[in-house]
């Protein structure tokens, strides 16, 4: 459940030869590692029809190699690039020698990945992708500004209007509040609205927040009416005492087993990513979910070309071109559950009526969102410390 990291399942090559489909191995072939349901396979199959409509392209073929989870994805871009420095240990060899499976190979593998925005920095600092040729996608013009600017950067993953497109954003989410409904029913407690009630007396010691500073920090922050991406800590001389007073509320830290203890009522509410719990909404009807008023934290999932990756880069346009098509990008909101950087038109009553909040821009709340972007190492030692010291 931890967007922040990345794990590659051997479970995945069965049904990735699956999406693969039964094409010609001499077919030309774009590679793309996807990550497990962020694209509905219906979808998939679209574009896979769109290839036999066009002339150009009809005699080339997609294969999907499926990733279980956002872990690590930064790592295998690491391996590929220097294959010394990630050698299976021992215990690993000995089963990958007695299985008949095909042992890793760390040449560069995949023409289009999925990446997370938050990797983005050091991924273009460590030379590990490269930048997108993105002026000849159709679609690029149809993405909002604010979204052409976050993957537009320079050589140190900074973000700059002269800078390059090193990526493209195919769907986002936000930070959230859970909350366990039947919990404040019993107790007579009004819902939450915003950060700041993370602060009321009666939320001692039945909070669970992400074990990730930018996030905790940034939450009070928002509250003192601050950015996400403040560059200078020090000079906000209230937020030690605030955070210090939060803390106190908070029962753990955890970015990846928080939704249990909401369901076992040793929690009642916590801070997490809309990406974990909107699927599960459906499973446990008590849970409801506010997107906090005074703003969020955003993240985005992007697709990435590995350096050193040339093949079939017109297939690999008409693949990020497809997926921001209105259309196209308003199915994969509905079905993902989560939101397009196309501007889409989404009706209340296409998405079930316990998910609208979430999924439902309120354009003050966005407006008054934001990502987590790169800040100077100085400064975000300023995050870690403060937030370890606490």
């Amino acid at each position: 459940m931890d967007r922040r990291s990345f794990l590659i399942g051997t479970s995945t090559l069965a049904l990735s030869q699956l999406l693969a489909g039964c094409g010609e191995k001499n077919k030309p072939t774009l590679t793309i590692e996807l990550l497990r349901s962020s694209l509905p396979s219906q979808v998939i199959s679209q574009f896979r029809g769109s290839l036999q409509k066009d002339v150009k392209l009809k005699n080339m073929q997609v294969d999907i190699k499926l990733v279980e989870q956002l872990q690590d994805v930064f790592k295998k871009l690491e391996s590929w690039q220097n294959p010394s420095q990630h050698t299976d240990n021992n215990w690993v060899k000995q089963i990958r020698d007695r299985l008949p499976i095909a042992k890793p190979d760390n040449k560069v593998s995949a023409d289009l990945l999925t990446l997370g925005d938050f990797w983005l920095k050091s991924a273009i600092e460590a030379k590990l992708i490269q930048p997108l040729d993105i002026k000849e996608i159709q679609q690029w013009s149809v993405l909002p500004k604010q979204w052409q600017e976050l993957v537009t950067r320079n050589d140190k993953g900074f973000l700059d209007a002269q800078g390059k497109v090193w990526a493209a954003p195919y769907r986002w989410g936000k930070t959230v509040i859970i909350y366990n409904r039947d919990k404040f029913q019993k107790n007579g407690w009004q819902p939450p609205t915003d950060w700041a009630d993370l602060w009321r007396e009666e939320f001692r010691d039945r909070i669970s927040l992400l074990n990730q500073p930018r996030e905790v920090i940034g939450l009070v922050l928002k509250k003192l009416g601050k950015s996400y991406n403040t560059t200078d800590l020090s000079q906000i001389t209230e937020l030690e005492p605030e955070y210090k007073q939060l803390n106190q509320q908070v029962k753990f830290y955890g970015s990846t087993k928080y939704i249990e203890p909401l369901i076992m009522g040793d929690t009642f509410i916590a801070q997490g990513w809309s990406q974990d719990i909107l699927p599960e909404l459906s499973r446990y009807p008590y849970l409801e979910v506010v997107v906090p008023k005074s703003g969020t934290a955003m993240w985005a999932d992007i697709w990435v070309q590995p350096i050193g990756r040339q093949s079939q880069q017109e297939l690999l346009k008409q693949w990020i071109n497809f997926f921001w098509q209105p259309n196209i990008a308003k199915q994969i909101a509905i079905l993902t559950k989560t939101n397009s950087p196309i501007a889409i038109n989404i009706s209340p009553s296409d998405i079930p009526e316990k998910l609208r909040n979430a999924l439902l821009v309120n354009q003050d709340i966005f407006t008054k969102s934001e990502f987590l972007l790169p800040l100077p190492a100085e400064v975000e030692k300023q995050y870690i410390s403060l937030f370890n010291q606490v």
